[in-house]
């Protein structure tokens, strides 16, 4: 059980760390949960493989709005393809958090390594994690919207 609660948070430092960094923006946690369902809890999410001592996945699932405003602190007016910079940006933070709470966890012992990160976009799309174990969600807020990251493993 401790080990939930140290992974839980590696992940809330590393998210708040890299959305500070990335694009501006101060991501306030809300209280870690199991959760029930399949359902995506946000209109754009990015999904992780992860392999090792643990094996499992990681996700990270943004409101439109929240990855509106993500994209607009990363790249600031440079936006080209909204759909495409959105994609790419939430791929991105999805893998910088994945590697900084990994990182973490290795300084404990525990080795994982992740894939390249799969974004999926739409109102009510669901996602799978894949180890059969219970699955951990963390709600983030921030000025422009909420995110969740989920860890499974």
């Amino acid at each position: 059980m401790n080990d939930g609660i140290e992974t839980a948070k590696d992940f809330i430092r590393a998210t708040r760390d890299i959305l500070k960094t990335m694009a501006g923006m101060e991501a306030r946690p809300g209280a870690p949960y199991v959760k029930k369902d399949r359902t995506a809890e946000g209109d754009v999410s990015a999904i992780i493989g992860v392999t090792g001592d643990r094996t499992g996945t990681i996700s990270v699932s943004f409101s439109r709005a929240c990855a509106m405003a993500l994209v607009k602190g990363m790249l600031g007016d440079s936006v080209e393809d909204i759909v495409k910079d959105t994609q790419d940006a939430v791929g991105e933070v999805a893998n910088m958090v994945s590697g900084q709470a990994r990182a973490s966890s290795a300084a404990r012992g525990i080795v994982m390594q992740g894939s390249t990160p799969s974004v999926i976009m739409g109102v009510g799309h669901s996602i799978s994690h894949q180890s059969g174990r219970p699955v951990m969600a963390i709600p983030f807020s921030t000025e422009s919207g909420d995110f969740t990251v989920e860890f499974c493993f």
